[in-house]
């Protein structure tokens, strides 16, 4: 995680990043992003959303290589294309997949700290701190254990409720 938040730090940089060379090469005026009050977030957004695809997407050819093929070729022989083979097998087969993927990707962003606190530290205006960067300057800046317990119990209960949420709309089953 450190040394992903250290290669995009280096992209966003404001003077010698990758991202603004690109965009003033084809005319286009670059920007501060992390120092900008707007752009921080999406920022650091955007290369979480591309930390954790690599991730994802492994989990999701896992996934679809556990999907038969003799139920692709019996839809085939039954008539159905490739978007009925798509809505009536792989989707439905891939709930299982799908629903860890969203747990694990929603635990994992509500535990984000690595990347706002090595790439702004929270800054700019306390615009890109996390529940976890929060919880960790309360313990270990200020000293305020009780108040950063509290807020770990919160984000536990959070978590746990998204969990049980989750769990109640894929009470239906899973198709195997």
């Amino acid at each position: 995680m450190v040394a992903v938040a250290v290669v995009w730090r280096w992209l966003y940089n404001p003077q010698y990043g990758l991202i603004n060379w690109a965009l003033e090469s084809i005319g286009i005026a670059g920007h501060n992003w992390l120092g900008d009050v707007n752009l921080a977030m999406p920022s650091l957004i955007i290369m979480a959303a591309w930390k954790n695809f690599g991730y994802n997407m492994v989990i999701f050819l896992a996934g679809l290589q556990g999907i038969p093929s003799h139920l692709y070729e019996a839809a085939e022989i039954d008539g159905a294309g490739k978007m009925a083979s798509f809505l009536h097998i792989t989707l439905p087969l891939l709930k299982p997949t799908i629903f860890f993927v969203t747990i694990i990707t929603t635990i994992g962003y509500f535990q984000f700290f690595a990347e706002p606190y090595i790439m702004t530290d929270g800054g700019p205006l306390n615009r890109t701190v996390s529940v976890v960067l929060l919880m960790y300057r309360q313990g270990f800046k200020y000293f305020n254990m009780g108040y950063a317990s509290a807020i770990a119990y919160v984000l536990f209960f959070i978590i746990a409720l998204f969990s049980l949420v989750q769990f109640r709309f894929s009470k239906e089953g899973f198709e195997y």
